[in-house]
């Protein structure tokens, strides 16, 4: 293993990852979407409930991602609950931004595990899916 995947792989992300264990797949949930990492071609799968006003309540994860996109998967669902589809949508675009290195790492619970893998662009599509899902089974 070459020193850089050490630094990118830390026990850190690994946990956050095997967390998603916290977010099984629920074919109950009404809203469904998935996204496709054209970069690496990691997928996630998601599926949501929401309450009367729009806001997520439940989550269910399908990933075939990489730890890093896991993990990152990990920490939209831990910071989801309670957020609608315009607190999803501005996450989005400053992850976005962050990873182009227009902005600071965005306030979300847990991204701050995968910010060394900003300087792995190859896992940056990887990184988004979860929201890029939520975005679609929102839409």
């Amino acid at each position: 293993m070459s020193s850089g995947a050490r630094a990118l792989y830390t026990p850190e992300i690994l946990a956050a990852a095997a967390g998603l264990a916290a977010f099984p797949w629920d074919e109950a949930l009404p809203l469904q979407g998935d996204a496709r990492s054209r970069s690496c071609g990691s997928t996630i799968a998601m599926a949501l409930s929401l309450d009367g006003e729009g806001r997520i309540m439940r989550i269910g994860l399908r990933p075939h991602a990489c730890a890093v996109g896991q993990a990152a998967a990990h920490a939209f669902a831990t910071g989801a609950v309670g957020r609608n589809r315009e607190h999803i949508a501005a996450a989005r675009a400053q992850i976005g931004a962050w990873l182009a290195g227009d902005g600071p790492l965005p306030d979300w619970p847990g991204l701050h595990l995968i910010e060394a893998a900003r300087d792995y662009p190859g896992r940056h599509g990887a990184i988004v899916l979860a929201w890029d899902a939520a975005l679609a089974a929102l839409s």
